[in-house]
């Protein structure tokens, strides 16, 4: 239980290489709509804005030149993140799954003792993730989500048929959501549980940070 309340980040935009659609009709009938999801639109502003979050944070860095190069698809990101999101939390809710704000501050204390404090958790969040400071609590609710929405379905992630079968249930999340994207940013892969234009799994095998257990003896 120790082990499970500290896992963090299993998911990251940092590694998932490791790893909705409105037509011109539908553009029409959502203006300014980046997506609409369950019947709410995600607009197009709202994506702009974490964005922009996230590139005025990167002109702080020493790094800020590659860290905006290798984020050439921010904005795809962003709404990848806020879609999946919604998806998740509506697999959680089929699955009577809840998350406490508790929960999600016991995750960031552990992903920030394993980067060497909360500024290195604000450095590895903006360079490996994309999140700007502001998003990382909303970003961490994933880590604390995916896990207990596992759980709740008798399954594992770290074996093949465990993901497979969180895979199902995000998968039906997605379709009962009915995802719909504007054209502009892609379409949505209600069975990939991404946007077809940014290759972001839900699930990676490789974490950013893992909390270990300490050895027998130490």
């Amino acid at each position: 239980m120790h082990r499970r309340r500290r896992t963090a980040l299993a998911l990251s935009a940092a590694t998932l290489l490791a790893a909705p659609l409105l037509t011109a009709c539908g553009s029409e009938a959502h203006p300014g709509a980046a997506a609409v999801v369950g019947g709410d639109r995600i607009d197009v502003a709202t994506v702009q804005a974490q964005a922009s979050d996230v590139r005025s944070a990167q002109r702080t860095s020493g790094q800020s030149d590659e860290l905006v190069k290798k984020s050439g698809q921010l904005n795809r990101a962003k709404l990848h993140s806020l879609i999946f999101g919604r998806v998740l939390d509506r697999a959680a809710k089929d699955a009577g799954v809840s998350v406490s704000r508790k929960e999600i501050q016991q995750v960031q204390a552990a992903a920030a003792e394993q980067s060497g404090g909360d500024e290195g958790l604000r450095t590895v969040m903006l360079e490996q993730r994309w999140v700007a400071p502001d998003q990382i609590e909303d970003d961490l609710r994933k880590e604390v989500q995916l896990p207990k929405l596992a759980q709740a379905l008798g399954a594992d992630l770290q074996t093949p048929d465990g993901q497979a079968a969180v895979g199902k249930a995000l998968t039906e999340a997605s379709k009962a959501l009915h995802i719909d994207v504007n054209p502009r940013y892609g379409s949505w892969d209600d069975e990939k549980v991404q946007l077809s234009t940014y290759k972001a799994p839900w699930i990676t095998q490789v974490t950013t940070f893992q909390a270990q257990e300490p050895e027998a003896g130490a």
